[in-house]
């Protein structure tokens, strides 16, 4: 009888305050979770993890030392992958963050990579915008990264010291002057020779994260990095 009226509750708020899909805005139907069948079909893809020579690996060579980069899409503009990252960041959509890094965590576990890391640490926001948004969505891609990679997540293993200005609209030479000196490891004997597996929601310059991977390397850290997407 409970779980009939359960069931009955469910069926009269999805009437009212139907679920919408954070890729193309239609109405999800019961079975589908964030994102409809068919975007999840259609997104980008990259399948980076299979392929040390890919773009974003290329792109942090020479910034910092890593054992592997990948990232999970393409983002482009006006895309399904722009639409679900507005969402994460800016519509209070975390557990979309989480569900996709469970995905991501899962497809990496299947394919044997990126399974020697020891740790996952998520891109830090300052206390600042942390309380202004209510949650960090690096944490709860970390989060779920590590779900299916059954990897532990340290969530404080890098802080931001400096409640910097947004790199959005920032230039490539303006984004790495933002971020100098933007983040401290306050527990370097606990890291020291772990493989880190550095996470973040976006790669665009690179400019972040290089400026967490430099701390983390002073401390002794081996690192890889993962991104939901890269611009």
């Amino acid at each position: 009888m409970k779980n009939r009226l359960l069931h009955y509750l469910s069926d009269f708020s999805a009437l009212f305050f139907p679920k919408i899909c954070a890729g193309c805005g239609h109405i999800l139907v019961s079975q589908e979770k964030y994102i409809c069948t068919s975007c999840l079909f259609h997104l980008p893809i990259t399948n980076f993890h299979l392929d040390s020579n890919n773009q974003v690996a290329r792109q942090l060579w020479g910034k910092f030392p890593f054992e592997h980069a990948a990232a999970m899409f393409l983002l482009r503009r006006k895309s399904r992958v722009e639409r679900i990252l507005y969402q994460i960041k800016y519509a209070n959509q975390p557990q979309l963050a989480y569900f996709l890094g469970k995905q991501y965590g899962e497809t990496l576990a299947k394919s044997n990579v990126f399974t020697d890391v020891d740790v996952i640490i998520p891109i830090p926001l300052h206390k600042n915008k942390l309380n202004k948004r209510g949650y960090n969505q690096s944490f709860y891609l970390a989060k779920g990264i590590g779900m299916g990679l059954s990897k532990p997540i340290l969530e404080h293993g890098l802080i931001r010291e400096k409640d910097n200005i947004s790199q959005t609209k920032k230039s490539r030479l303006e984004r790495y002057d933002n971020v100098l000196n933007v983040f401290m490891c306050p527990d370097q004997d606990r890291l020291r020779g772990k493989h880190v597996l550095l996470v973040d929601d976006v790669l665009t310059t690179g400019a972040t994260l290089t400026a967490a991977a430099e701390q983390l390397v002073a401390a002794g850290c081996i690192l890889s990095v993962l991104t939901l997407a890269r611009a």
